[in-house]
């Protein structure tokens, strides 16, 4: 009997999947716990639909990562912080920081992508890179200024 499988069944296959069981495991066992459901041909058609419509929205997110991801890419961003009169700043720039810089220039990143080499605590300009999408580089300027007394 072929049925769909509407959780992670052990040794069976993995949501999703369509699978192939011997007409008891079906009945006793996994229509009775909600597992699984009987792979009719619209049940089928249904599931192929759905996996279509996913692999299109991934599809559509990767081109809109890719698109922003060239945007953003060897922009210059700046980050006023306080700091003493020999030029050394209190605490360092976060990741978080940086996201609410990039966020004033438009840009949504989330500050888990951003990945700093090493804590800024000097001012001056660094290096930094986003990793929206795994392919595509994507390297910005921090440029670290002193917050206006």
């Amino acid at each position: 009997m072929k049925v769909i499988l509407i959780q992670d069944v052990k040794g069976t296959g993995k949501k999703g999947d369509i699978v192939e069981v011997s007409d008891g495991f079906a009945r006793n066992m996994l229509f009775k716990k909600k597992l699984a459901k009987e792979a009719t041909t619209v049940e089928i058609n249904s599931l192929k639909n759905k996996k279509d419509a996913e692999e299109f929205h991934k599809r559509e997110e990767i081109k809109r990562l890719t698109a922003l991801s060239k945007e953003i890419h060897n922009k210059t961003v700046v980050c006023f912080v306080k700091c003493g009169e020999n030029g050394k700043i209190f605490g360092s720039v976060t990741n978080q920081e940086v996201a609410q810089s990039l966020l004033s220039l438009g840009y949504e990143i989330d500050k888990k992508k951003i990945v700093l080499k090493e804590p800024i605590k000097s001012l001056g300009k660094f290096q930094a890179e986003i990793k929206l999408i795994s392919d595509v580089p994507c390297k910005i300027t921090i440029d670290v200024q002193p917050l206006a007394k």
